[in-house]
């Protein structure tokens, strides 16, 4: 497996990550033997990296992780993060009753919960999940800059956050990572974003890099219909929008086909091809898939394939989120 590295001072982590969320909501029912039997299959064959958060499952993520992976903890770099509550319950991205916190007392109570969840030490990599603007950046980073030096954290990171976040942030302590949606289907952090990344030393960690599984190829309404499936929700996945995206992913299809690749892998290796410090976290709880997105770094695209499928990529219509998750994006 080929390696990239978390921002300047970080670590070596696999060139192409494993997200976790799916495992535990947001995509069917869970199934916690499958997703252990990929987890493992995962370090098995070198993917290194593995993303989860406080709000995945209200801690069903971390504990399964914990459970799962406890005995292999050297093996691996883990990401978890923080700040998105619920006055109802379990925190989602999706629901009006889920909130940000970045006050510097949760920042050390949601840290010391995730330690215990996961039966870890020390986590690799600790995200601000979701930024709340009344808080100043500096004051959130500041308390994340002191589980660093209580020895609880080793490298910090954001999430869906604007360049000028970003760099009051690094400003204050080391910025290793800022995990953003990137796809072909979803390229908002190309210009100033992604320069300023660049400027500091930021990796940049891409989630739903296979478009929440529209350039795997295999969705389709009927699918996306299935209760406990977030995507009802996303305007990308409803009625004329999906058709036209659908016949946009055949387009990807075809370039696939002339690399021998499958869609998920063409995209993949856009991604990867597009910009040394992005490192891709395709999200899977079947090994069959984790195995396919890892196979991504092995192609080598010509200009004319990474042209070609940036063009199909222009033509996405719809929001990637709903309403009300678009609130929390680049604050």
């Amino acid at each position: 497996m080929k390696q990239r590295q978390l921002g300047t001072d970080g670590p070596q982590v696999s060139a192409i990550g494993l997200g976790c969320m799916g495992m535990s909501f947001a995509y069917g029912e869970r199934d916690d033997e499958h997703s252990a039997q990929t987890l493992n299959r995962a370090l098995d064959i070198g993917v290194t990296f593995l993303d989860t958060a406080d709000a995945y499952g209200a801690g069903h993520n971390e504990e399964l992780i914990g459970r799962t992976l406890g005995g292999r903890r050297d093996e691996f770099v883990l990401a978890t993060k923080f700040g998105l509550r619920s006055r109802g319950g379990a925190s989602t991205t999706t629901s009006r009753d889920t909130y940000v916190d970045n006050s510097p007392d949760y920042v050390r109570q949601a840290c010391d919960a995730s330690l215990q969840r996961l039966g870890f030490d020390v986590i690799d990599l600790y995200y601000a999940h979701r930024r709340d603007p009344e808080v100043p950046v500096e004051e959130t980073v500041g308390a994340m800059a002191g589980l660093v030096a209580d020895g609880k954290v080793r490298h910090l990171g954001l999430s869906e956050v604007s360049p000028a976040t970003l760099r009051a942030a690094h400003a204050v302590h080391p910025i290793a990572a800022v995990q953003m949606e990137y796809s072909l289907f979803s390229r908002d952090i190309e210009g100033e974003m992604l320069d300023t990344c660049r400027d500091l030393g930021v990796a940049v960690v891409a989630y739903s890099p296979v478009g929440r599984g529209l350039l795997t190829g295999t969705v389709d309404a009927e699918l996306v219909a299935q209760s406990n499936d977030f995507r009802q929700s996303v305007p990308r996945f409803q009625g004329e929008n999906l058709t036209a995206n659908l016949a946009l992913v055949d387009a990807v299809r075809e370039v696939a086909g002339a690399m021998h690749a499958t869609p998920a892998q063409a995209a993949l290796a856009w991604l990867l091809a597009r910009d040394e410090l992005v490192i891709p976290i395709p999200g899977t709880k079947r090994v069959k898939y984790l195995d396919e997105n890892a196979g991504a770094v092995d192609l080598t695209l010509t200009s004319e394939q990474f042209e070609s499928l940036a063009a199909v990529g222009d033509g996405v219509v719809g929001e990637r989120y709903g309403e009300a998750s678009l609130r929390f994006v680049d604050q």
